[in-house]
């Protein structure tokens, strides 16, 4: 089973619980697009580095 550590990508909901933003702010970021995120199949994940970009302050582009 994966650790927090070595996950490749989260949920939405577990975005949130992992930086303790609001489903409503994960959503705005992603509208803005200072988070990215992907859709595999019928779900939408956060890639761990995105989303650690986007805590850290360091951006992609």
């Amino acid at each position: 089973m994966a650790t927090n550590d070595d996950k490749l990508a989260y949920s939405i909901k577990e975005a949130c619980k992992a930086t303790s933003l609001s489903k409503t702010t994960i959503y705005a970021y992603i509208a803005s697009k200072k988070l990215r995120v992907v859709r595999i199949g019928g779900r939408t994940v956060i890639p761990a580095e995105s989303l650690r970009e986007l805590v850290t302050g360091r951006s992609a582009g």
